[in-house]
């Protein structure tokens, strides 16, 4: 019998623990229920990033991953944006479409689960929303990129340069929304013109800049799409029908070896209530 590590994340005052494999089975559960309604209207969508990893590598989570990540193009997010309605109430939705407060620098879209409560190490960037902090997955968009270098780099300057502003006005508790409006403008502009365009590069759209620009998350769209569901954990989930470009991409082109024993422990969470 294999036993796994325990990676824990929080001990209560009466002793319990809270550890990584306890939010892993409920953030399963989460992206079930993301899933069937993905399924039922027809919405492609793929984990990403370290869940895509998993799900190629460990045919569930990573071990000590305490986080989940799906993305979508962005014509997609638009229909999602009405499919989340249908997930059940036990659930509620932040994005910049919803609340003029979300901050633009994270991921597009956050999936909470109410009752629950977590915190991040991340406090540049912290939960403005006054709505709930719960146990969330992350939603990423990806769009059109263009073919040639030199013009994907010019507007990644053009979001890299706003992007400090945003993030102190933010931390000054002032909510630069004509700043925001113009990053995600931006990037929906940059997605049309290269889907105008004919490009067969995707993405994460440009409100996602922290990758250096040198190194930017970009991939062919054939790799991805279409979609093909894979074994994760006790169910099935999709993952792009060639995920090495990916996991290339976002993770190391040396995903498949196991990271150094230090740095396998989890990242995210600070604090936790389940």
């Amino acid at each position: 019998m294999i036993i796994l590590e325990e990676y824990i994340l929080k001990t209560n005052s009466d002793g319990s623990t809270i550890t990584v494999r306890d939010v892993q089975q409920v953030l399963l559960q989460m992206l079930k229920d993301i899933d069937a309604v993905c399924r039922k209207h027809d919405i492609p969508y793929y984990l990403s990033g370290g869940s895509c990893l998993g799900a190629v590598r460990h045919q569930g989570f990573i071990p000590w991953d305490d986080d989940a990540d799906i993305c979508m193009m962005y014509d997609d997010y638009k229909r999602f944006l009405k499919a989340v309605n249908d997930l059940p109430d036990c659930y509620y939705v932040q994005c910049f479409d919803t609340h003029k407060e979300y901050n633009v620098l994270i991921p597009a879209m956050k999936i909470r689960l109410k009752g629950t409560y977590v915190e991040e190490y991340n406090f540049l960037l912290k939960n403005r929303c006054k709505d709930g902090d719960g146990l969330f997955i992350d939603v990423f968009i990806a769009d059109y990129v263009s073919e040639k270098r030199w013009k994907d780099v010019l507007w990644r300057i053009v979001q890299l340069v706003l992007l400090p502003f945003i993030v102190l006005f933010e931390n000054l508790h002032l909510n630069p929304l004509p700043l925001k409006k113009l990053f995600v403008w931006n990037a929906r502009h940059y997605g049309r013109i290269n889907k105008k365009k004919g490009s067969k590069l995707i993405g994460y759209d440009l409100c996602w800049c922290f990758d250096l620009i040198k190194d930017p998350v970009v991939y062919p769209y054939e790799d991805v799409y279409p979609i093909t569901y894979v074994p994760f954990e006790d169910t099935e989930l999709p993952i792009p029908n060639t995920p090495k470009s990916l996991l290339d991409a976002e993770v190391s082109v040396h995903h498949m070896s196991y990271p150094p024993k230090d740095d396998q422990k989890p990242k995210h969470i600070k604090d936790i209530r389940l």
